[in-house]
């Protein structure tokens, strides 16, 4: 997770990040849309969450909820940093770097 969060600082992501990884640094980097469009038409539960994520950073709560049912995760209650760095530590866990 601190390698991560440390490559915020550079101008990309990481070479060779799965998509839902990549959508998280772009989205974590304040750019919405590229996140969105790496993730929207991918197929996974992973890329679903970040997407379910990212429409609920957006304040669109009903796509959000669909999102969230297509990943198989309940829907977020706590803050979105904390769900943020959630999803990233589920997914670097899952050796998803």
């Amino acid at each position: 997770m601190a390698d991560f969060r440390a490559s915020l600082t550079d101008a990309a992501p990481p070479a060779g990040l799965e998509p839902p990884l990549a959508a998280l640094w772009w989205a974590a980097k304040g750019d919405w849309d590229r996140a969105h469009k790496i993730v929207q038409d991918e197929g996974d539960a992973d890329a679903a969450w970040v997407h379910a994520y990212l429409h609920r950073v957006e304040g669109d709560l009903g796509n959000a909820g669909y999102w969230y049912r297509q990943a198989g995760q309940p829907v977020a209650k706590d803050s979105l940093e904390a769900e943020w760095e959630r999803i990233v530590s589920a997914l670097l866990g899952s050796g998803k770097a």
